[in-house]
C-alpha cells in the first residue's frame, strides 16, 4: 500500500533535527513524526511565526523527509495529572517546576499552541498524552466509589474541551496514544473518554499495539472497535517476560530489566502480531503514516531504527482489489 514509514522523533531529542533527519533518511524513513521537545519543534513559535514553520519544512525537504504528524507526549501529560510532582519538573519550562498548578496552566496553553502549530506547518495530527486524574485509583484500595470514576471521565472533559475547541477551530485531531497514566488505557476506557468528550470528532486515538500487547488486550480488537477513530498508527512491539516471579506490574524494575514481567522491544522481536494488525488497517482503509516509536533497551538504537524501518516496508502489503478465484468466473 505504500503507507509513508516514518519515524517518531521523541526518543531522539537529543540530537538536533537536521543530525537527526539525515540519519532517518539513510535508514530508510519516508518521514518524521515531530517531537515537541529538543529542537525539533517550538510550539510556542510555531504558533504564531510561519516563517519558522516553513525552515522546519524546508529542512525536512532537504533531507527528503516529510512530516504527517507532530507530537506533544509532555505537555498533554501535565493537562490532567492531579500531582504534576518534580517527575515532571523537566516537562515545562524551568519557572514551573515545583509548582504544579503553574504546570498544568502552561500544559493547557501549550496543548492549544500546538494544534495551531500544526495547522501552520501544515500537519492535520496532533498524537499525544492526556494525563489522567484517575490512573491513582486503579487498584480500588483505598476503596474506589464510581462517582469518583465518573468524577475524573468529567474533570478530563472540562480541561480537554477547551483546548479541543482550539483544535476545531485549527482544523486539526487530537490523537491521545492510548496507553497506562491516561485517560483511555484499553478499549473500555477508550469508550468512555470519546463519551466523555460527546464524541467529538476531533479527539481520536494514536494506536500504539504495544501499550495493549502487554496488558493482554488484543490490539486488532481496539482496531474493529475504533475504526474511525484512528487518526495515526505507531509501530511499536513489547514481550511478556512473566516467569512466576515477576508480574505484570513489574516489581519496581526498570525498563531493559531482565526480571521484569514485561518490556518494549524493537519491531519484529516480541509477541505483537503486525500481520494482522495490517490486515484490519486494510480493512479500515487507514492510509496515513505508520510511525515507528523505537524503544528498547536491549538493542543499540541506530541498529535498531534501521532494522525497523526495514520491518515496517516489508510487513505493509497493499489489499487485493479482487477476489483470488475471480479468474475462474472467465
Amino acid at each position: 500500500m505504500a503507507r509513508p514509514v516514518t519515524l517518531f522523533t521523541g526518543q531522539w531529542a537529543d540530537l538536533p533535527l537536521a543530525t537527526l533527519a539525515k540519519k532517518a533518511k539513510s535508514w530508510g524513513y519516508d518521514g518524521l513524526e515531530l517531537a515537541c521537545w529538543g529542537d525539533h519543534v517550538d510550539v510556542a513559535k510555531a504558533a504564531t511565526d510561519k516563517a519558522y514553520c516553513k525552515g522546519r519544512r524546508d529542512l525536512l525537504k532537504k533531507a527528503g523527509l516529510d512530516c504527517w504528524a507532530i507530537s506533544n507526549h509532555l505537555a498533554g501529560q501535565l493537562v490532567c495529572d492531579p500531582n504534576n510532582d518534580s517527575r515532571s519538573d523537566g516537562f515545562a519550562p524551568a519557572a514551573c517546576a515545583g509548582n504544579a498548578d503553574k504546570k498544568r496552566k502552561w500544559a493547557i496553553e501549550a496543548m492549544k499552541n500546538t494544534a495551531r502549530a500544526a495547522q501552520n506547518l501544515g500537519v492535520p495530527v496532533v498524537c499525544g498524552f492526556t494525563g489522567s486524574p484517575i490512573w491513582h485509583m486503579l487498584y480500588s484500595f483505598p476503596p474506589v466509589s464510581d462517582a469518583m470514576i465518573e468524577q475524573g471521565f468529567k474533570d478530563f472533559a472540562e480541561k480537554w474541551n477547551p483546548i479541543l475547541d482550539i483544535f476545531e477551530k485549527c482544523k486539526v485531531r487530537f490523537a491521545l496514544e492510548v496507553h497506562p497514566t491516561e485517560i483511555a488505557f484499553d478499549i473500555y476506557t477508550a469508550k468512555r473518554a470519546l463519551d466523555a468528550v460527546g464524541n467529538r470528532p476531533e479527539f481520536g486515538f494514536n494506536f500504539d499495539p504495544s501499550h495493549l500487547h502487554w496488558q493482554m488486550v488484543c490490539p486488532v480488537k481496539f482496531l474493529q472497535e475504533f475504526p474511525k477513530r484512528i487518526y495515526h498508527v505507531h509501530m511499536k512491539d513489547a514481550a511478556l517476560q512473566l516467569d512466576g516471579r515477576s508480574g505484570i506490574l513489574s516489581s519496581h524494575l526498570n525498563f531493559g530489566r531482565p526480571e521484569r514481567g514485561w518490556d518494549f522491544r524493537s519491531l519484529g522481536h516480541g509477541g505483537v502480531n503486525f500481520e494482522e494488525i495490517i490486515r484490519q488497517l486494510n480493512h479500515m482503509g487507514y492510509t496515513g503514516p505508520l510511525s515507528v516509536e523505537w524503544e528498547d533497551c536491549g538493542m543499540e538504537r541506530e541498529f535498531g531504527a534501521r532494522e525497523a524501518a526495514a520491518f515496517v516496508h516489508r510487513i505493509d502489503f497493499a489489499p487485493s482489489n479482487v477476489q483470488f478465484d475471480a479468474a475462474f468466473d472467465k
